[in-house]
């Protein structure tokens, strides 16, 4: 698999040094520069130093890279070793994203889980001992039997431990999951919606008055430890997706590569990347801007939705905001709309009131 991604690599490069327009093509231009490099989806830390590093090396071979590009692999707790961690910072690895999920042993039971809650503490003091100032670590809350107590104990050991960053979400039960399959059949219980609502927003006090920056709904980092790759979707830049069902955008298209890892693969080794397509309308763009960038702090700018769509679609989306949405779930600063810990609640839905 490694080799036909570095495959894809050297494809995608060379399609976009042609000058001309190519479907194909993200960064066209040789000015264009990558910012952060994320090695995630399956299990990326069961790669090898020499697999992580020469996919690290080809990036940099065939594109122009930052100096101080932020470069992530996903971690699981019970994967990281001393060895592993030495050996991941000398591939070029210089952040982690750690799936830890509780400190609580009955709720990582639960989740099934791999690693313990013993694994949980120790992966963290191997990273920071290992010299990765730079780490995040997932959270998840509204876990049927999780108590306030307990979510609130759960932040205070994150806190504690100086994680720089902390991604958390509610526990969200998917179709077609055994999750799904075993609250049907009532081998475990199902999650309450109004509690989720209690330990989000004891989440957002704990964290804001440990320092964090709220800085997107479900992320939180000390001062200088935004996830810069993860913000880059926020802000609807260019990205490259690499292998098996993997997403780009080049601002104008969606692409994402076909899922079947045996056409993948021999697709590749023929010189042609498996892919499918969606051409963004103007609609879809704008939707999408609301979407994302009302999850942030920054929040919508009225004045970039003036600037690049119109004058009418500006003020559609201010009589929206003054008839339809609660004034207690917003605030508007500098012409941004920037919702309130209240209104974070109901993002999904403020947003489908905004869309065009």
């Amino acid at each position: 698999m490694v080799k036909s991604l570095l495959k894809e690599i050297e494809i995608r490069s060379e399609i976009g040094k042609q000058n001309e327009e190519n479907e194909t093509a993200i960064l066209s231009s040789e000015d264009e520069i990558i910012e952060t490099v994320y090695f995630g989806g399956g299990t990326p830390s069961l790669l090898s130093y020499k697999e992580i590093h020469s996919i690290i090396s080809s990036v940099n071979k065939h594109y122009k890279v930052a100096a101080n590009a932020e470069i992530t692999l996903e971690a699981n707790p019970d994967d990281i070793t001393f060895d592993k961690l030495y050996d991941w910072k000398n591939a070029g690895i210089n952040r982690l994203s750690i799936g830890i999920q509780s400190f609580i042993e009955r709720d990582l039971k639960w989740m099934n889980r791999a690693h313990d809650a013993r694994q949980a503490f120790d992966c963290i003091n191997l990273a920071t001992s290992a010299g990765y100032n730079n780490f995040s670590i997932d959270l998840i809350f509204g876990t049927p039997g999780l108590t306030d107590e307990e979510w609130q104990k759960n932040i205070e050991t994150a806190v504690d431990l100086n994680v720089p960053h902390i991604s958390s979400y509610a526990l969200t039960v998917e179709p077609k999951t055994a999750l799904k399959k075993m609250i049907e059949l009532k081998k475990k219980e199902n999650i309450n919606n109004d509690a989720q609502a209690v330990q989000y927003g004891i989440l957002m006090k704990a964290l804001r008055e440990a320092g964090y920056e709220h800085y997107e709904i479900s992320n939180f980092g000390k001062p200088g430890f935004r996830s810069k790759h993860n913000s880059s979707y926020w802000q609807g830049k260019k990205y490259i997706g690499i292998g098996p069902s993997a997403h780009s955008f080049n601002g104008k298209m969606r692409m994402w590569n076909k899922a079947n890892n045996t056409y993948y693969l021999k697709s590749v080794e023929q010189n042609v990347i498996p892919f499918e397509k969606e051409v963004l309308n103007e609609t879809q763009k704008m939707n999408e801007y609301i979407m994302t960038s009302l999850r942030t702090i920054e929040g919508v700018d009225l004045n970039f939705i003036q600037n690049n769509f119109s004058e009418k679609e500006k003020t559609r989306i201010e009589n929206v905001l003054s008839q339809k949405i609660k004034t207690e779930n917003y605030s508007i600063k500098n012409n941004k709309i920037i919702l309130t810990d209240e209104g974070k609640l109901f993002a999904d839905a403020i947003a489908v009131e905004l869309f065009l």
